[in-house]
């Protein structure tokens, strides 16, 4: 029988430097430490790592997501590996997606995040909100990013612990190709 294969979840940097440690009580350095010890200890997925997002982390990641990190690079569950540009699609969603420069900039600062996502299991775990609905808007006339799942670790109705427990699957209502049927 085939063994299965690992999840692999492409995690923003903007989850590791709100990560906070024993003692934070905010609700997002919570929740992303919490997300993250989940991960680590109550799946078997992996984290994809390429160089510009590694880079970012070694910027922003705070002490307990640089513990987190070293814990699970020992374990063998990050991938530092580099992904190939997508220059193409990265034209195309430019031209659907966003309408004023600030957009533009902020897609162009997270296309790394979707490119390595592509290239792995789809899934990419960040607080990013304006850039998902960027990337969202986008995935409705750019067909490679549509399956592309996108999970906030902090927003509660999204239930971000339980899909990470039952195998962070790629489902339907996640992917950023995903329109609300009309009631």
């Amino acid at each position: 029988m085939p063994v299965k294969r690992a999840r692999r979840l492409v995690v923003d940097a903007s989850v590791a430097g709100a990560a906070g440690g024993k003692t934070a009580t905010a609700p997002t350095s919570t929740g992303c430490r919490n997300f993250l010890l989940t991960l680590r200890q109550e799946t078997d997925c992996c984290v994809v790592m390429p160089p510009k997002l590694k880079d970012e982390w070694d910027k922003h990641k705070s002490v307990f997501a640089s513990r987190w990190l070293v814990a699970m690079a020992s374990r063998g569950r990050v991938i530092f590996i580099d992904v190939p540009l997508s220059n193409r699609m990265r034209r195309e969603i430019e031209r659907v997606a966003a309408t004023k420069r600030s957009e533009v900039d902020a897609l162009r600062k997270d296309f790394h995040l979707v490119e390595a996502a592509i290239a792995h299991d789809r899934t990419v775990v960040s607080l990013d909100e304006l850039v998902r609905r960027l990337f969202k808007a986008a995935a409705l006339s750019v067909a490679a990013i549509k399956r592309v799942v996108w999970v906030n670790p902090v927003n509660a109705a999204e239930q971000p612990l339980v899909w990470l427990r039952n195998g962070a699957k790629a489902e339907n209502v996640r992917m950023l190709g995903y329109v609300e049927p009309e009631s």
